[in-house]
Formats: C-alpha cells, structure tokens, sequence
C-alpha cells in the first residue's frame, strides 16, 4: 500500500473516531427487577411426574424400594393425595360423613322397657292372697315410681336420651297408673271411709284415666301441627307435681292393705286425699294446656 494512502486513513480514522466518548458516558436504562421464584422442593415436582417404569425416578426418595418413588405407588399409578376441602385431588367429591344413628337401649330406656314389663307382675301380686302378697304389690309400685324419676335424670344428665325412649315414658306411666286405679276401684280396703263411700275411689279414678286419655290425643294432634303448637303441650312443673302427688297418693293407698302394718287404716284418708289432689291437677293441667293452644290458634 502506498504511504500517502495510509497517511489518508490514519488522519480519517483520527479525525471521526469510531467510538465516540460522548456515545459512551449515556448511561444504560436501568432494568426492572425479575422476581425470582422459589425453588419448588422435590416432592412438588414429583406430583407432575408419573414414572412409566418400575426402576427408581428421579425423585424418589433414597431409600425406596425400585419401584416407591414419590410420584408412583409402587406399580406406575399416581398416589392419592390427602383431600382438601371436601374435595379430592382428582376432582370428585369426598362422600358426606353419615351421621351415627342413636343407640336403641340405653340405661333410662331399660328402665322403662322394665315399669312396662312389671305391669303384669303388679296385677297378679293384688290378686295374690297370702300376707306377702301386698307387699309385693307396693314394693314393685313404688320401685316403678322410683325409675319414672331415675331414667329421666341420668337421660339428661348423661345425654342418653333417645326418640324410643321419649315415645315410650308416658306409655309405662300410664300403664301404671291406670292398672293401680282400676285395681283398687275393683277391690278397695275394707274400711269404715270406703265402705260408707265405694264412689270414692271412682270419680278421681276415672277423671285422671279420662285426663290422660284426653292429653295424648292433644299430643298426637299437636305433632301434626307446628312448632308452636307442640311446644304449648311441653311438660310443665304443673304435670310434674301431678305426676308426684299421684305416685304418693297411690302408694299410700297400695301399702294400707298390707296386713303387715299396723297403722292401715291411718294411710287411707291420706292416701284418698292426696288421690283427690292429684285429680284436681290433673284436670288444671289440662285446662292450662288447652288455654295455651287456644291462644296460639286464635293468633
């Protein structure tokens, strides 16, 4: 190459540089930050991974077997994942739980499943003649007295009352009861106060058996109605007092004929008295319950 040219190239290349100062003090745009994620553990990643072949994946853990790996189940399927939600991994709805349905006998339906089966035992021990006979007959009255409280307590206080058990309390009361009324209507103690009076058994007799004949039917026609309606006919203190008093009347009534006592004749004005009261109750009771449901039914 000749000297004159190169001399020209070298004072052109001096003259405009090909990479001016200027170009190079222009600051570079600053870049936004990339967030970074997270490294997802092994077993995430595995979850998108089935491994096709029995022989250890890649992320199966180091001490399984050749064919655990985190993804598989041992023979190349997917393992089921813990639900969430109620609803599965793979999509389905979990079944609901189906409520556990309650116990049929407990101890305070055994108890009363017992006053049914002692009814006839008290029929047969009034009958009976011998002087153990009516002793009998007031033990088994007054033990049936005693469970009518005692399921009721230890169903509330244990939480172990059921439906069956509800239904079938009023049912061995009644029984009870109107057995023991119909009993001593039909042979009374032979006394100077009954003997003068044989009505006086019958009339409180017949209107504590029309009560109860009376009260259930209100009952059967209020579950049939609304809440309200049911709940007005709800036992009240006035029926517990009732309940008691005629428990008490009748057991007095039941132990003057046993010849065993001295004091027999002693329990009989007490006893008829304590009857007439429970009648009166009874038949107030009544009159409360269906003042109640009248006024519900008028609103």
């Amino acid at each position: 190459m000749p000297s004159s040219i190169a001399t020209h190239l070298l004072k052109a290349a001096a003259a405009k540089p090909l990479f001016s100062p200027r170009a190079a003090q222009i600051p570079a745009l600053p870049r936004p930050p990339v967030a970074r994620r997270p490294p997802a553990p092994a077993s995430a990643a595995c979850r998108w991974f089935r491994w096709p072949s029995p022989a250890r994946g890649l992320c199966s853990s180091p001490h399984s077997g050749p064919a655990e790996g985190m993804g598989s189940d041992g023979t190349g399927a997917r393992r089921r994942l813990p639900p969430a939600n109620g609803v599965s991994k793979e999509g389905a709805p979990l079944p609901l739980p189906q409520p556990v349905p309650p116990r049929l006998l407990t101890l305070p339906t055994v108890l009363t499943i017992g006053r049914v089966a002692a009814v006839p035992f008290l029929i047969s021990t009034f009958y009976m003649e011998g002087p153990w006979a009516a002793t009998a007959t007031t033990g088994i009255f007054l033990a049936a007295a005693i469970t009518d409280w005692l399921d009721g307590y230890i169903a509330r206080k244990m939480h172990l009352g059921t439906p069956f058990g509800a239904f079938l309390d009023p049912v061995a009361d009644k029984l009870m009861v109107a057995a023991t009324l119909v009993l001593l209507c039909t042979k009374p103690l032979e006394t100077s106060l009954l003997t003068n009076g044989p009505w006086l058994l019958t009339v409180p007799s017949i209107a504590i058996i029309g009560r109860e004949i009376t009260m259930s039917a209100v009952r059967e026609w209020a579950a049939s109605q609304n809440t309200q309606v049911l709940e007005a006919v709800a036992v009240n203190n006035l029926g517990k007092w009732k309940t008691a008093t005629q428990m008490t009347a009748l057991t007095l009534l039941l132990a003057s004929r046993d010849p065993s006592l001295h004091v027999q004749g002693a329990l009989v004005p007490p006893g008829v008295a304590l009857l007439y009261a429970s009648a009166g109750l009874a038949i107030w009771s009544l009159v409360v319950y269906i003042r109640n449901i009248w006024r519900i039914l008028l609103k």
